[in-house]
């Protein structure tokens, strides 16, 4: 969410911010003209309330004094009361548009990010490692597993409907070493390791910003609760309604749980294998600091620096893109993809997100620090995959196939096998 005042003065940046992420632009309009209505009706309340305050003095003068209250200024307190029953409703539901088209304004994106209109807009920003040469054809991911007996997506269909999946024997182990990795790996950076609430209120899918745009993507309850897509929501949401303190900051938590995406929109796309799926695990990073940009891009590099090292370890080749407007979040100021190269498609496939926010989810999360200087402020938040499976599962098979079909384990993973 950004500050009123801020749109009230750059309502033409916010108007090209909402062009640039393929937003309806108009919201801006809509939203200045629910807040001109809002301020105007409680300007009439505070005006009623100020005369119905100034009305009851004179009666209790009156009554000190030992006089009976005047008839005409008791018909005045009744019907300024009157009057102000008349206007809180009204100023009730324009708080209420209000808030909602508050909630629709995206983030301006940050001075360095590409303008386009889709992922063709994006920008490879480096290329790391060698790509594999097989002397051999490669097969993909889900053949391999297959042959293995580490998969089986046929009964899982059967069982849990279209992208389900079993993962079996040692293609389950091998899940899980790389998902202990990943959290090893953390655990050395400092961050704090965390299992979070796989289902949430609607108030933290709102405050991270997943909500109201992606609303469709999401599985939701007869509770009204909703499934969460990533690790992030509960992370970021961890000091909701919090004032912490500069000496608080940064913030460094990881945290690991079951996610659920209902792909609405992808039908057609990555059929085969398990790429593209309903459930899945993933390790999450995430970052609170203070409300300064220029310490939050150092931020956004290290969180990605974290997972290009830990892809080197694994011997995975990569390529880090920065993404265009287009093809980033609503609420994402800046965000990076990391794709791993995947042979039997010969091509880079994203692997990992890493995005900074600024105070957009903060200020929607009421996420607030008392900075040394005595002045309260919203923290900066952001964030990074770490390693979600079986999307990287898949490629840690492929790149390491072998000629006779089995599948050799990452030296870094062998000691959690």
């Amino acid at each position: 969410m950004l500050d009123i005042n801020y749109i009230r003065t750059n309502p033409d940046k916010v108007k090209q911010a909402c062009e640039h992420k393929q937003l309806d632009s108009s919201v801006v309009d809509s939203l200045l003209q629910a807040d001109e209505q809002r301020r105007s009706l409680k300007k009439q309340i505070d005006e009623v309330r100020c005369r119905i305050n100034a009305n009851a003095d004179k009666i209790k003068i009156q009554v000190h004094a030992g006089d009976q209250p005047d008839l005409d200024l008791i018909k005045c307190g009744k019907q300024l009361k009157i009057e102000l029953k008349q206007v809180e409703p009204k100023f009730k539901q324009a708080v209420a548009v209000y808030d909602n088209l508050m909630l629709s304004i995206p983030n301006i994106p940050a001075d360095d990010v590409p303008v386009g209109e889709d992922e063709t807009g994006n920008q490879v920003i480096r290329q790391v490692g060698e790509l594999p040469q097989f002397e051999f054809s490669p097969l993909p991911h889900q053949k391999i597993m297959e042959k293995l007996d580490w998969v089986d997506i046929v009964r899982a269909v059967r069982i849990g409907g279209f992208r389900s999946y079993f993962l079996k024997k040692q293609g389950m182990l091998l899940e899980q070493a790389l998902l202990r990795y990943a959290l090893d790996f953390m655990a050395k950076q400092d961050f704090t390791l965390m299992t979070v609430p796989a289902l949430v209120n609607e108030s933290a899918m709102v405050g991270t910003g997943f909500f109201p745009w992606g609303k469709e993507d999401h599985y939701q309850t007869q509770d009204g609760q909703f499934l969460v897509g990533t690790a992030e929501v509960a992370l970021t949401s961890y000091h909701m309604g919090e004032t912490l303190t500069e000496e608080n900051l940064p913030i460094k938590l990881a945290g690991i749980s079951p996610c659920f995406r209902r792909e609405v929109g992808s039908h057609g796309k990555d059929t085969q294998g398990i790429i593209r799926v309903h459930q899945f695990t993933k390790v999450e990073q995430m970052v609170l600091t203070v409300a300064d940009e220029a310490i939050t891009k150092k931020w956004h590099e290290i969180m990605v620096g974290f997972v290009e090292e830990m892809l080197v370890e694994l011997d995975l080749p990569y390529q880090v893109l920065l993404m265009c407007t287009g093809d980033m979040g609503a609420g994402q100021r800046k965000k990076y993809d990391v794709e791993v190269w995947f042979p039997s498609q010969n091509k880079y496939r994203e692997t990992h997100s890493a995005s900074y926010f600024n105070d957009f989810q903060t200020r929607r999360l009421g996420i607030k620090y008392q900075a040394k200087d005595g002045t309260t402020k919203y923290a900066y938040s952001l964030n990074n995959t770490v390693a979600a499976s079986p999307r990287l599962l898949a490629a840690i098979v492929e790149n390491y196939q072998q000629a006779d079909g089995s599948v050799k384990i990452p030296k870094v993973l062998q000691k959690f096998m």
